[in-house]
């Protein structure tokens, strides 16, 4: 059975918890603030499992909730996406949350809880019988994952990292996601040119493809052949909500590149697609976008 899946997400799931501010800021000099409040299935593992169930593509999952209502509520949305749950196991500390305060604009300011993310350590057997047969090994970056990275090499799969938003390019933690991974994922979000981190990983690693999300400028792709940005694509729907987006650049390319054999560029644009419509989204990931949606409005931008 296990063969049969054509990617394996590795990392953490959880609960998202939106707060909707009213305005664009919290009112500090007072005690209540008024709120719309909405739990979801979220984090990175969340989006990006739930996003390639959506686009028909045969998953898997590796990774931890809790013996809790979190985690029952995490394992029910996998079964109703058929996102498979062999190497889901348990974290005594609980499922993994977030806190997202969101502005008007879509924009928001995250606290996360990975509970025990840094001691936590997988059962490589269980997870190697669930990598075996794959195409694609998607990683996102709880310190266990890292574990992982030599079996999935072994094992001749495409090797993802999604090293979200990193701050120091040599940041230690990161090292062993960025030195493994075949295509390269990272958001800008706190740096308005990325160019040089990009430069400096293809020094390392002339054969790696990096994708970068800039959220409202668009994308950015470094190859051996430079660095190449691209504008943002536009949707009637507006922005309401940026979770996920990045996971849905991500999902979206992958799955275009990885998966279904198309180029740089189309897979670049598919993903921004991807991206722009988990942007119209409003605390969820039960509606991500499909294999139709995506082909038709592909053919709408192409």
């Amino acid at each position: 059975m296990h063969a049969a899946f054509e990617v394996v997400v590795v990392g953490n799931v959880g609960v998202d918890t939106q707060v909707y501010l009213p305005g664009d800021a919290i009112d500090w000099s007072v005690e209540a603030n008024f709120t719309e409040n909405s739990d979801c299935v979220g984090q990175a593992g969340g989006y990006t499992s739930r996003g390639y169930a959506q686009l028909g593509r045969r998953t898997a999952f590796i990774g931890h909730v809790g013996a809790d209502f979190n985690g029952r509520f995490v394992r029910h949305a996998f079964a109703q996406d058929g996102v498979d749950t062999t190497a889901l196991f348990t974290d005594p500390a609980g499922t993994s949350r977030s806190v997202n305060f969101m502005t008007r604009d879509g924009r928001r300011k995250n606290f996360y809880d990975g509970k025990s993310h840094m001691r936590l350590q997988p059962d490589l057997v269980a997870c190697r019988a669930v990598l075996q047969g794959a195409r694609l090994a998607h990683f996102h970056l709880p310190n266990w994952a890292r574990r992982l990275l030599p079996g999935a090499r072994e094992l001749g799969l495409t090797i993802a990292c999604d090293i979200q938003d990193v701050v120091d390019p040599h940041d230690p933690y990161r090292q062993d996601f960025i030195n493994a991974a075949d295509v390269l994922f990272f958001s800008a979000v706190n740096h308005p040119d990325p160019s040089p981190l990009i430069h400096g990983y293809l020094r390392r690693n002339p054969r790696q493809i990096i994708v970068v999300g800039l959220g409202a400028q668009g994308c950015a792709l470094g190859t051996a052949d430079g660095v190449r940005f691209f504008p943002p694509v536009t949707l009637e729907a507006p922005v309401v909500d940026t979770n996920g987006a990045g996971d849905g650049l991500a999902v979206g390319f992958l799955t275009s590149y990885v998966l279904e054999g198309y180029g740089l560029e189309a897979s670049v644009l598919r993903g921004q697609i991807a991206a722009r419509y988990t942007c119209t989204q409003r605390a969820s990931s039960d509606a991500l976008i499909t294999a139709p949606q995506l082909d038709a409005l592909y053919t709408q931008f192409s």
